[in-house]
């Protein structure tokens, strides 16, 4: 009963209940952000007129003066559920704080396997430098942030490189990301010995029969010293995605040299850490500020 009670109060008093390794000590004199009033253009279409299905965005501006740093939003749902509608809120932060907030839907499995929901990011990426004028957006300053199958996508967009076979036939230079906020992350798919059925829908079978599909979709194999910084959050109490994981993803960008900080939030299982952030959300949008620059603009 009192670990229930505990738990209550953690949810209710979140900073009490989180652990934030690697913020850099002059992130604390950073001046708050600022309050912008928004605007949000809904069901805008950024996949060019061939691609296999229609998908849309709704974007977040600031009402100001631009060009205003973007951030890149992602929904989980098992890569087979969900809408863009579970960001709202993260997107909402995201322009109240100063950025441009491009939440976008993606393609679902099973009827589409991977990669095709990594095409789908690289599309909207393209989008947003061919549209950046429009929604005064800055190309240099654009940040990922995704929960759950989401921030497995953003990650997996964020470490590709020029030469990765995954940046073929869609990326380039223009789906680079300068900042990654991702929470609840599947950062390795091979750790899962028992494939479960959104891994196998996703990915089209088991790691037993297709281990170079496992090894390929996982973002901790593609980190190289190029990575973004990265900010991971996650909840202690996770057992659909373990901690481990999101601490394992940290080490080895740190080993490559990438800046990483982690934010573990006690109390919380996946969907928890959703539901209730515990401040991650807040500290995510102050790493992207700081990352993609600390006015916001």
């Amino acid at each position: 009963m009192r670990v229930y009670w505990l738990a209550l109060l953690c949810m209710l008093t979140a900073t009490g209940c989180a652990v934030h390794d690697n913020r850099p000590p002059q992130a604390d004199a950073a001046e708050p952000p600022p309050t912008f009033e928004i605007t949000v253009a809904r069901d805008v279409t950024y996949t060019p007129a061939d691609w296999p299905q229609a998908l849309a965005a709704d974007i977040y501006r600031p009402v100001g003066p631009g060009p205003f740093a973007a951030v890149l939003l992602v929904h989980g749902g098992g890569w087979a559920y969900g809408d863009r509608g579970y960001m709202e809120g993260a997107a909402r932060a995201l322009a109240r704080a100063g950025l441009v907030a491009v939440n976008i839907s993606y393609r679902l499995a099973p009827k589409t396997r991977f990669p095709g929901q990594l095409h789908d990011l690289q599309q909207a990426m393209h989008f947003i430098h061919r549209r950046a004028a429009d929604f005064q957006i800055d190309t240099a300053r654009i940040g990922g942030y995704g929960y759950s199958a989401g921030a497995h996508l953003v990650s997996l967009l964020a470490v590709l490189t020029d030469d990765d076979a995954l940046d073929a036939p869609h990326g380039g230079p223009s789906t680079r990301l300068q900042a990654v906020v991702a929470g609840g992350t599947p950062a390795d798919l091979r750790v899962y010995e028992e494939s479960g059925k959104l891994l196998r829908d996703f990915l089209g079978g088991t790691q037993k029969q297709m281990p170079a599909r496992y090894d390929a979709a996982s973002p901790t194999t593609h980190v190289t010293s190029q990575a973004p910084p990265f900010f991971l959050y996650h909840g202690q109490w996770d057992w659909l995605v373990p901690m481990a994981q999101a601490r394992a993803f940290a080490e080895r960008l740190q080993a490559a040299g990438v800046h990483a900080e982690f934010y573990r939030m006690r109390f919380r299982g996946h969907i928890a850490a959703a539901l209730f952030d515990g401040g991650a959300q807040a500290a995510g949008i102050d790493f992207l500020r700081r990352m993609l620059g600390a006015d916001g603009r």
